[in-house]
């Protein structure tokens, strides 16, 4: 595709023959080169690989060309894959045109985004119902939060200072728990979210996790899973099977942190906040926010925060907005 899309998801299934029954794994893919030997030997060209090659040999980066360069020039008998795949590629070309290509991979990346959000009730009649709050957390874990998330509630503003000062929270929390309701209910409620969000944005700047539980022990174990089932992907190294967060499950966890801001913020947030937090380009944020059906618009920084730069703020608002092409895939549309 035109841009490195690390959204895909995969899995391995692996069948339990006695039992008839399959479990499913989180998996990463990664790449093989073919071994051509003898005289006869096959070559299957899928659709996908013919839209990679043309549009990264007609629109791509000098890196996306170098690399493709690379794989043929890497292959064996190179010379017969590159002539058979330039012209399945001329055919494509002829037979869908430019344009319709460049659409049918829009529209893809749009789906591969969405399968990392969380359950989208488009038929919601309040903007709270569009992404239910019992879909962020089951009743089971927004009850183990009670207990980690009473330090949070009940933070005095000398200890607030501290964290600041620490940067023991991301910014996001420590904004708001300057604005921690008096009642008392919604104050705990309010305080949970938070401890969540920090949690996530926590986990999403692990690489691989070495730990069983990896954000110490205060976390509770069902939130300890949550994270390891939902939010990590399994990979095999050195002879050992070990969890990851992958480009594609920071993506999904940047989802779910929006959407939990959303309704911590009666469904307006700062993206330019969060997107510094989880340490993510404008684009990717900005591509997430909109295949969450959020209106995007510019504002001023938050006062106190020390940045000067255009934050932009995302609204989830009825009617929802139709999906579009994520931004860098209509740049490229447009030098075509």
């Amino acid at each position: 595709v035109l841009k490195c899309n690390s959204l895909c998801r995969y899995f391995i299934g692996v069948l339990d023959k006695n039992s008839g029954q399959m479990e499913v794994y989180n998996a990463e893919i990664f790449n093989m080169q073919p071994l051509l030997s003898g005289g006869r030997w096959c070559l299957n060209l899928c659709f996908r690989v013919v839209q990679m090659d043309l549009c990264i040999e007609a629109f791509g980066t000098s890196k996306q060309k170098r690399a493709l360069s690379s794989r043929r020039m890497n292959a064996v008998g190179s010379d017969i894959v590159n002539t058979a795949v330039a012209k399945a590629a001329a055919n494509v070309i002829d037979a869908k045109g430019v344009t319709a290509l460049m659409q049918d991979m829009a529209q893809d990346d749009v789906q591969n985004i969405s399968a990392f959000l969380p359950p989208c009730h488009e038929d919601a009649d309040r903007p709270e119902h569009v992404y239910k709050f019992e879909d962020i957390l089951s009743p089971a874990e927004y009850e183990a939060l009670r207990v980690p998330a009473a330090a949070l509630a009940s933070v005095t503003a000398e200890e607030m200072a501290k964290r600041a000062e620490e940067r023991s929270h991301c910014s996001f929390v420590l904004e708001e728990l300057k604005f921690l309701p008096t009642d008392e209910r919604s104050r705990d409620h309010k305080a949970r979210c938070l401890w969540f969000l920090d949690t996530l944005v926590k986990f999403s700047q692990l690489k691989v996790i070495k730990k069983k539980h990896p954000m110490g022990p205060e976390c509770p174990h069902i939130i300890s899973r949550k994270l390891m089932k939902n939010f990590s992907s399994l990979t095999y190294n050195n002879g050992s099977i070990q969890n990851l967060i992958s480009a594609s499950m920071r993506a999904k966890i940047t989802a779910y942190v929006i959407t939990l801001a959303l309704h911590i913020n009666n469904f307006q947030t700062d993206l330019t906040v969060l997107q510094n937090d989880l340490k993510l380009p404008e684009s990717r944020i900005l591509d997430i926010a909109k295949a969450l059906r959020l209106r995007v618009t510019k504002t001023k920084g938050v006062p106190g925060l020390d940045d000067d730069q255009s934050h932009r703020l995302g609204t989830l608002s009825l009617p929802l907005p139709t999906q579009k092409a994520p931004e860098g895939q209509r740049k490229r549309k447009k030098m075509s």
